[in-house]
């Protein structure tokens, strides 16, 4: 008789003490948890998709030299220069409310494209190299996309606060999207994995319709609508984004911050590549996707728990810097006990306050812009820079390291000095933000 009274306040209650939790946890205001909670579950199966297929792609690097994935890397952001200029045309001619969604059946469908292929050609190399490029191609176009409209869904003040957890929602995604390769890879097999992924990403597009409507109904920011008035203003040249990109200091800025942040993850990733070259890709699929594991999870905490009250009580200029000064500090240590368990764990440290400060904190700065520079610049940065600090980047190590016959100890002070530099971009980034109304 005591279970009945005991149950049926438990059912009442629950669901207010969640949201309550929640609101306390976030500093979340009443009219702004339907919209913040979709967005955080639209990341995480976008995240998801792609960590299924990351382990699949990162397996075939050790496969190739360093100098054949520098060239993967130079095609790769050849290609991403097309595809921004594509969805440059693509913002100038599609309706914003089919813009979004149109991308990522795109993505979805190019999936399945390379599903049927690996079904169809006896030699795989040539799809494997492409399947490579397309992957890192979708890995940053589908984060910009997402958080370009973020940026248009919230206003700048909800950005500091509800950001931090949105992106927790990507990590969240990122870690149970490699659990999947990791401990399932043997029955599903590695081509399936395409499959999968492609049902996801169809699954994002009932997600986004959502929150277009709660835009309106729960967050009231009609101030932010896209209209037909504003893409045709937003819209003419394709290639609109650059002219944004090089005019203003600001982009320029944010650009640079992209560019030392590639510096940092090409060199621990070339790293990591060349040690793993000895495993079998099936090991090495597993591995990367426990490390992949192991990052997100530390990145959970930190994104729910630390990161908007970062923002808010020390400001963006403190966030932007907090990440690279702790990388720098890694990178001494590397440089004074080269081991290949000290790389692993700042290759964690690394993508974890990416994933949880950093990333969060450089997409807060585009809530500062114009609408054009939001759709057509943001793209140029997020992708065509960071491709080509990739590709820059790639050849820089390869000069380094078979070139010049450099250690990992000296490679990782030539790191250390550029997170400095990192450092000192994202604090003065922070203090331009700040200074927009």
């Amino acid at each position: 008789m005591s279970c009945k009274p005991l149950s049926t306040p438990n059912r009442k209650t629950n669901p207010m003490q969640f949201s309550e939790l929640l609101r306390k946890a976030v500093k979340l205001e009443a009219h702004e948890v339907r919209a913040t909670l979709t967005s955080f579950f639209f990341v995480f199966v976008l995240m998801a998709a792609y960590y299924i297929l990351r382990p699949v792609r990162d397996a075939m690097a050790s496969d190739w030299t360093d100098a054949e994935v520098s060239w993967l890397w130079t095609l790769n952001f050849f290609i991403s220069f097309v595809a921004v200029s594509l969805y440059g045309g693509a913002v100038t001619t599609v309706k914003f409310r089919r813009l979004v969604t149109s991308v990522y059946a795109f993505f979805a469908f190019s999936f399945l494209a390379f599903y049927i292929g690996t079904q169809m050609v006896a030699d795989r190399v040539l799809v494997d190299k492409s399947f490579y490029v397309w992957i890192s191609v979708f890995s940053l176009f589908h984060v910009s996309v997402f958080w370009s409209f973020m940026s248009d869904l919230f206003t700048k003040a909800q950005s500091k606060r509800l950001f931090g957890f949105i992106g927790a929602g990507a990590s969240t995604g990122a870690l149970v999207g490699p659990s999947i390769p990791t401990f399932f890879v043997g029955s599903i097999g590695t081509d399936n994995l395409m499959l999968v992924a492609t049902v996801l990403l169809l699954c994002t597009l009932p997600i986004i319709a959502a929150l277009q409507r709660l835009k309106s109904v729960d967050l009231h920011n009609e101030e932010q609508q896209v209209g037909s008035e504003e893409f045709e203003y937003i819209g003419g040249n394709p290639l609109a984004g650059f002219g944004e990109f090089l005019k203003s200091p600001y982009l320029l800025s944010i650009g640079l911050f992209i560019l030392l942040y590639t510096s940092i993850s090409s060199f621990v990733y070339f790293e990591l590549k060349n040690l793993l070259a000895d495993y079998t890709r099936a090991e090495r699929t597993q591995i990367w996707g426990a490390m992949d594991l192991a990052v997100n999870t530390l990145t959970i905490v930190t994104a729910l728990f630390i990161t908007g009250r970062l923002a808010t009580r020390f400001g963006l200029s403190t966030t932007l810097a907090s990440v690279p000064i702790i990388i720098c500090g890694g990178m001494l240590v590397v440089a004074a006990v080269p081991a290949v368990a000290v790389v692993v764990g700042l290759q964690i440290v690394r993508r974890a306050g990416n994933y949880a400060i950093t990333r969060p904190g450089r997409e807060m700065l585009f809530t500062a812009v114009s609408r054009e520079e939001r759709f057509k610049a943001k793209p140029v940065i997020d992708i065509v820079v960071y491709r080509g600090g990739d590709m820059l980047n790639a050849w820089a190590f390869t000069a380094l390291t078979q070139g010049l016959g450099l250690g990992l100890g000296m490679v990782a002070l030539v790191g250390a000095g550029v997170a400095a530099t990192w450092a000192g971009v994202g604090y003065y980034l922070g203090k331009s933000f700040e200074r927009i109304e």
